[in-house]
């Protein structure tokens, strides 16, 4: 569903993220860890055609993101760390708006179901300058999900959620998996990572230091024992770097 092969990412001369290959398939949840800078973010917005790869291929359900961007986005969606939200739109409009540019037909009963999940329905008719950070979180992650994307990329999607919110967006990305999505997470909350992801990348310094199941990472390194945490495995195998 998703695969990158071989991508590189420099400015001028600075390399973000080197010689990066992975495959991501349907219904399964990934976890992309790391330290500041590893280049998870630019791995993330290359995936949503955001920002163009110096080297290799990226694509969604068989669509190069840069050959056919039209095709990729489609199928995708990106949830970055920062909602990007228009300030005068309302939670209904913005919906309206995404089914639009999505081409979603009769959108309003998925709309009006996903207000409901999030706990939005009461601000539907809110601005979103009038909203607070978790709840503009929720509005991005509702329209996200309106046109059923075949893969989603979150960037640190916990940031601003209270307990019932966090609960509520552990549940969907269960069920967007278990229908066959494909899920990548962002986060520098390893246990947010360890409950949800089946597998892990782990990345340092634009390079791929680990890829596979959390059970093989852990795994990977027996002399931690066999309680090793993943916050065990990240700074053993990030400290080997340094």
């Amino acid at each position: 569903m998703i695969r990158v092969e071989g991508y590189e990412k420099t400015y001028r001369e600075t390399v973000a993220v080197r010689g990066l290959s992975f495959e991501v398939p349907a219904g399964s949840i990934v976890g992309l860890v790391g330290p500041n800078g590893a280049g998870k973010t630019t791995t993330l917005r290359a995936l949503a055609g955001i920002i163009p790869p110096t080297r290799g291929r990226l694509s969604v359900a068989g669509h190069d993101i840069v050959q056919d961007p039209i095709a990729a986005k489609s199928r995708l969606a990106f949830i970055p760390d920062d909602p990007q939200l228009f300030d005068v739109l309302t939670v209904w409009e913005h919906l309206d708006f995404t089914a639009s540019v999505y081409r979603v037909p009769a959108f309003e009963a998925e709309a009006e179901r996903l207000l409901t999940q999030f706990e939005l329905t009461e601000k539907r008719d809110t601005i979103a300058q009038e909203l607070s950070r978790g709840m503009r979180q929720k509005v991005a992650i509702c329209c996200a999900y309106l046109h059923q994307p075949e893969a989603i990329l979150f960037d640190e999607p916990l940031t601003g959620l209270d307990p019932r919110g966090i609960r509520t967006l552990k549940e969907s990305i269960r069920e967007r998996a278990a229908a066959g999505a494909a899920v990548m997470i962002s986060s520098h909350l390893l246990d947010l990572i360890d409950d949800l992801c089946s597998h892990l990348l782990l990345m340092h310094r634009g390079l791929c230091l680990f890829q596979g199941t959390i059970a093989e990472a852990k795994g990977k390194l027996a002399e931690l024992g066999a309680d090793a945490s993943l916050e065990d495995v990240f700074f053993q195998l990030t400290e080997q770097q340094t």
